[in-house]
């Protein structure tokens, strides 16, 4: 099952980045809950690292698959892009809030996918990130449903280790 969830993030951040024409992703190397992968896009080569939720709240509702990834795209001039992806549409205007050891960040969201809001907080998202031990995701459906997504954070510091000369 772990399997085709990782298969088909990679194929939805494949076609959230728009890349028509991008070679199939390599898993680089797993690093406990978090996986390292590249792939050649027109405009360079794109690492990221990728993990799901261990947890998923409330129970009962169907979430689909749901991910969190940090991307590196050098041809574009993007260094650790922390991104949530959902298995489901976000209200429309709505939050996410990302919460690690008590400090929250907040992001934008499109579609099923978020972002953090303020460019400028993203270091300091992936820094705590790598500092952390869980992460918590609360998001809310086009439906009104609000949910709420737990993270390891175990082995995240060595995933993005492994994607920083990232070409």
């Amino acid at each position: 099952m772990y399997v085709r969830k990782l298969a088909t993030a990679l194929a939805l951040v494949l076609a959230t980045a728009g890349v028509a024409s991008a070679q199939t992703p390599t898993r680089i190397q797993q690093f406990n809950a978090w996986g390292a992968y590249s792939y050649q896009a027109g405009n360079g080569k794109v690492c990221y690292v990728l993990s799901v939720p261990k947890e998923k709240a409330p129970a009962g509702v169907d979430h689909g698959d749901i991910f969190f990834l940090v991307s590196q795209r050098p041809g574009q001039n993007i260094s650790y892009e922390p991104q949530a992806m959902m298995g489901y549409p976000l209200q429309e205007n709505s939050k996410v809030n990302v919460t690690i050891d008590g400090r929250n960040f907040v992001m934008f969201t499109k579609g099923n996918s978020a972002w953090v809001e303020n460019a400028a907080e993203e270091p300091a998202l992936v820094a705590a990130m790598k500092g952390g031990r869980d992460m918590t995701v609360k998001a809310t459906s086009r439906r009104g449903t609000g949910t709420s997504y737990s993270y390891s954070l175990s082995g995240i510091s060595a995933a993005l280790k492994q994607i920083e000369s990232c070409r």
